[in-house]
Parts: structure tokens; C-alpha cells; sequence
């Protein structure tokens, strides 16, 4: 059997609108942000199994306004990468392709990332078999689990990134098995 996810990531911040990085750090949505997470849930016909989000608000927030009639199961293993010193400072500070195996000063490496998505896809494979699972968290752990369930190295994943190739969409379908 397998598990089939469908994973979201949240709407626009402050942060994201201010060209800075939040990490670790609890930032709202904004309005444009408040929008999005409308627009997802009126335009998707998905019905989950179970619904999880990050521990962070602003996945929380997305996920709530999206979904409002789902039960959210929050994990903090769903959690954006620590960037530690970079949290709430200049995106361009954060490079992943310098971060894959040496962690952000004071934080995680996307190695780390991968570990902790990991053990979360393990969960869902021991609890969730035969389901449908949406997920509403963030970058590097949608990124880890292409990694993980596409068998590809993280500067494939990186590249291939949809916010470098602009091809944005709502939800991204991965099985596990």
C-alpha cells in the first residue's frame, strides 16, 4: 500500500513581502497571503484523510483559512529550515546550495531538514497507509520530500525548485510507499 500526499505551501507574509526570510520565526499572514489561502481552498476539490500543518502560524493560518472544515494536525517536524542568525533577515542570506550539509549559523542544515521529514514520512507510512494526506508547511520540507520520494540529490531539488522555475501550483501530488 502507499500513502498519497498533497502538499501546499502557505500564503505570502509580512516577511515574504519584505524580501525577508523567516525561518523558525512566527510571522502572519498578510492580506495578499489571507487571499491566497482563500483562493487555494475554493479552487481544490481534494478531500483528505488527514489534514497537517507546521507548527508555524502561517502554515496554521493557510491551512485554517483554506480548509476550515478540517480537523489540522499541527507537527513540528513540518517546520520551515532554522536559519538561526538569517531568521528574519535578508532572503538572499540564504543560499541553499551552501546549506545542504553545513547548517545556517546557529541552525539546521537541509540534511537536518531531510532527517526530521523523514522520520515524519515514516509516520505517515505506519499511520496513514492507504490515505490521503495534505500538508500546508514550507520550503525545505517540500524539498525534502522530492529528495526523499523522487530518489534525486538535493541540488536537483533545489534547481528544480518551483519558485526558481516560476511554476507555482495548487498542491504538489507524492506518494510514499
Amino acid at each position: 500500500m502507499s500513502v498519497e500526499i498533497i502538499y501546499f505551501v502557505h500564503g505570502t507574509t509580512y516577511d515574504n513581502a519584505s524580501s525577508k526570510c523567516s525561518g523558525w520565526k512566527q510571522v502572519e499572514l498578510n492580506e495578499l497571503g489571507k487571499e491566497q489561502a482563500k483562493k487555494l481552498g475554493k479552487s481544490t476539490n481534494y478531500q483528505f484523510d488527514a489534514l497537517f500543518t507546521s507548527d508555524l502560524i502561517r502554515a496554521i493560518d493557510s491551512a485554517e483559512i483554506a480548509w476550515p472544515e478540517y480537523e489540522k494536525i499541527v507537527d513540528e517536524r513540518l517546520r520551515e529550515c532554522n536559519y538561526g542568525d538569517y531568521d528574519g533577515e535578508d532572503k538572499k542570506l540564504v543560499v541553499y546550495e551552501e546549506h545542504i550539509d553545513h547548517p545556517f549559523p546557529n541552525g539546521e542544515s537541509l540534511k537536518d531538514v531531510e532527517k526530521r521529514i523523514a522520520e515524519f514520512l515514516e509516520y505517515l507510512k505506519e499511520n496513514y497507509d492507504g490515505k490521503i494526506v495534505g500538508i500546508v508547511a514550507h520550503r525545505a520540507p517540500q524539498l525534502a520530500i522530492e529528495v526523499l520520494t523522487k530518489y534525486i540529490s538535493w541540488e536537483e531539488a533545489i534547481q528544480k525548485d518551483w519558485r526558481k522555475t516560476k511554476a507555482w501550483q495548487p498542491g504538489w501530488k507524492y506518494r510514499i510507499e
